[in-house]
């Protein structure tokens, strides 16, 4: 159990990548598979490696996701002493309560990360979803005496023009990352970071206010970056599924790949069980002529029509004769009698009329905003 490290998970990222699935939300609160969002993998991973303090780092609208974390009773971080501290901006002298990158972001929380008292910080982001435990990559940590250790898995060479943060990891014999790429054209690695590093706690302070007296906010591009070829910096190799959220065709790819049971059996472990916000609503409800054929359905759905290789959030409404095909339907979504949906993302609360049809495909999928009405 990881009782020597504390989490801090930074939800500031922005991807207009991701178009209207994060208007109106921040990444982390970005639903996913049915009836979770991106935030709770990563917590769920801190809370099964026996870490009982998490910090978490706000930017803007991070209001869905203040309302579905709470108090942190889903993830037993509802405590007295430690538990989840949530770490929104706030206007001082020295900030404007707007930050300009993520060293700018854990600086104004430092008081934060010194009042705790554990020697490492698991520092993490919160688009990127897998499923494991940190108990062994801190063990690793230590025993090689790394500076710093990162998380990657093995990805494609082939990158595609939608990636919004591919950091690639260049690895010696022994696992010691001896140099990195941002973004590369043409990659010359397969090592791709999974966005979670551990550190001792007195090296970020170091780092951080180093950093932020030379005028540099990222923390990827101005203390990674620079610095692979002096401090002492370790890769951990994670060989489970990887999710990243880098845009909505990932988006609408990954959801998808739930259907298929490997998948499925990787991210949804049941010895690393994956925590979420219980709404306790009534099991989902199927009518005389529905027909459902591999799709995930969450609790309050009410199926009359058909669905066939989709997901389906908490509370969706399927009319008779309705079609849903290959599509991605989010919480209290409506689909009218007679409609034809197929390769189609509806945000919360979307409702389709009677005899609509919408058709997207691969690579494409059409995507309606948050309460929109056709």
């Amino acid at each position: 159990m990881t009782s020597n490290a504390f989490g801090l998970i930074y939800t500031g990222e922005t991807n207009p990548l991701l178009r209207d699935l994060a208007l109106t939300r921040s990444v982390a609160a970005v639903p996913f598979g049915g009836r979770y969002r991106c935030i709770d993998f990563v917590l769920s991973d801190l809370v099964n490696s026996g870490v009982t303090s998490v910090g978490l780092i706000a930017q803007k609208n991070y209001h869905s996701l203040m309302d579905h974390l709470g108090a942190g009773k889903e993830w037993d971080l509802h405590r007295k002493r430690e538990g989840l501290f949530v770490l929104p901006p706030f206007m001082t002298k020295e900030n404007t309560g707007l930050y300009r990158g993520s060293i700018d972001a854990i600086r104004s929380c430092l008081g934060y990360v010194r009042r705790n008292p554990e020697q490492y910080v698991i520092l993490t982001g919160s688009h990127t979803i897998f499923n494991m435990t940190f108990d062994d990559m801190l063990s690793r940590h230590i025993q090689t005496r790394a500076n710093i250790t990162m998380l990657y898995n093995e990805a494609e060479t082939t990158v595609s023009e939608e990636q919004n943060m591919d950091l690639r990891l260049i690895l010696d014999g022994d696992g010691r990352v001896t140099e990195m790429e941002l973004n590369p054209f043409t990659p010359r690695s397969t090592h791709r970071s999974c966005d979670v590093m551990i550190l001792d706690k007195l090296l970020l302070e170091y780092l951080v206010e180093e950093a932020y007296s030379h005028g540099d906010y990222d923390l990827v591009r101005d203390i990674l970056l620079k610095k692979s070829g002096t401090l002492k910096i370790m890769g951990y190799r994670y060989d489970g599924y990887v999710a990243r959220l880098d845009s909505v065709n990932d988006f609408f790819r990954h959801n998808l790949a739930l259907l298929q049971p490997e998948v499925r059996a990787d991210l949804f472990n049941p010895k690393h069980p994956i925590y979420t916000k219980v709404k306790d609503e009534v099991s989902a409800r199927y009518g005389e002529n529905a027909k459902v054929k591999n799709a995930m359905l969450a609790d309050g759905c009410t199926i009359e029509g058909t669905v066939e290789n989709s997901i389906l959030f908490r509370g969706v409404a399927v009319k008779k004769g309705a079609v849903v095909k290959n599509s991605i339907l989010m919480q209290a979504v409506t689909i009218g009698e007679n409609c034809q949906m197929d390769h189609v993302i509806l945000d919360k609360g979307v409702t389709i009329r009677d005899n609509r049809t919408l058709t997207g495909y691969d690579g494409f999928p059409i995507i309606l905003k948050k309460g929109t009405t056709i």
